[in-house]
């Protein structure tokens, strides 16, 4: 054998080689790949804890972490048994529900859900209603003590007011020599500055009942005309939020009253999303009360008809209303 026969088998042996390796690395990038895309995906099993316009905040029932999943308009939420109409809305997602949500895992490490499968639990939503009724209670108290205390501290800050009065007033002077329009902003300015942020405190600035036949959760025209009109007429308040409340008669038994009310209740939700133009984040999580809080005695029919209603408040915090007044004032 000739010597430079061996150095060409060893060239012609490499690319062969090459050509191995490449081949059995390439399933292992894919696999990677695969594996990347598989990691994104998210499906857990909950139960709803709280929700805010679109988020929903899930306890999973595998680990006992909090999870939080967004609610698009894209997701597919539907109901399981034997219903007629398996398709619902997000409406019906209330805290007390037991999920299963199919979706992808974002940046932020919440789940961007697909699709949301639930089977209606009416105790178990009617007692986290009932939490929710008391936790309202409970923020009004702990707002109304808040606000004891502010009738508290204005007499002592009122000594310091007249203070800060001259002070502003000496400011204001020399800041007119230098320029009025800036002197006017700084005096606006320290005015925001000065008050007592309450933005968790909200207060009611428009309301409207709607009024539902006997067993019945179908919205008529006057129900529509109120809720059409409620909105047209609240459209440019700054950061308001709709809070939806159902009611029925005694007539019936409690739990088909509750359910009822809740019927209700989501049929004005979805009205005012899909025929009012008011965004899904805007309306606070709608809630039925059953037969509870009557506005009328249920003697005869036409109390009885006073009670089968939705009541509708378009809120608005504090904080912001101070807000918006402070902004009118200004020359």
């Amino acid at each position: 054998m000739k010597l430079g026969s061996g150095r060409h088998i060893r060239f012609a042996i490499l690319p062969a080689v090459c050509l191995y390796l490449f081949a059995a690395m390439a399933p292992i990038a894919v696999a990677k790949t695969n594996h990347v895309a598989k990691a994104r995906k998210a499906k857990i099993t909950g139960t709803i804890t709280s929700r805010d316009g679109n988020t929903v905040i899930v306890l999973d029932k595998k680990d006992n972490s909090t999870k939080v999943v967004n609610i698009t308009d894209h997701t597919q939420i539907q109901r399981d048994g034997f219903w007629s109409d398996k398709t619902m809305n997000a409406t019906a997602l209330v805290p007390g529900l037991t999920i299963r949500t199919n979706g992808v895992m974002n940046e932020q490490g919440q789940i961007d859900a697909k699709k949301v499968n639930f089977h209606p639990d009416a105790f178990a939503v009617t007692v986290a209603q009932e939490q929710q009724i008391m936790a309202n209670k409970a923020a009004a108290g702990h707002a109304q003590t808040t606000a004891d205390q502010g009738v508290a501290n204005a007499s002592a800050a009122q000594s310091s007011a007249n203070q800060a009065q001259s002070t502003a007033s000496q400011g204001v002077a020399s800041a007119q020599a230098a320029n009025t329009a800036e002197a006017a902003n700084a005096v606006a300015v320290q005015a925001v500055n000065k008050r007592v942020s309450d933005l968790g405190d909200y207060t009611t600035v428009a309301s409207a009942g709607v009024y539902f036949a006997n067993n019945s959760y179908k919205l008529n025209d006057n129900g529509k005309a109120a809720l059409d009109e409620l909105i047209s007429s609240n459209s440019n308040v700054n950061g308001y939020r709709v809070e939806i409340a159902g009611y029925t008669s005694n007539t019936g038994g409690a739990q088909y009253n509750q359910r009822l009310s809740e019927q209700r209740a989501a049929a004005v939700a979805q009205y005012l999303r899909e025929n009012a133009g008011v965004p899904m984040w805007r309306i606070v999580v709608p809630a039925g009360y059953g037969e509870t809080h009557p506005v009328a005695s249920n003697d005869d029919s036409k109390d009885r008809a006073l009670n089968r209603r939705v009541e509708v408040r378009i809120m608005v915090s504090k904080g912001l209303q101070q807000d918006s007044q402070v902004a009118s004032a200004r020359p």
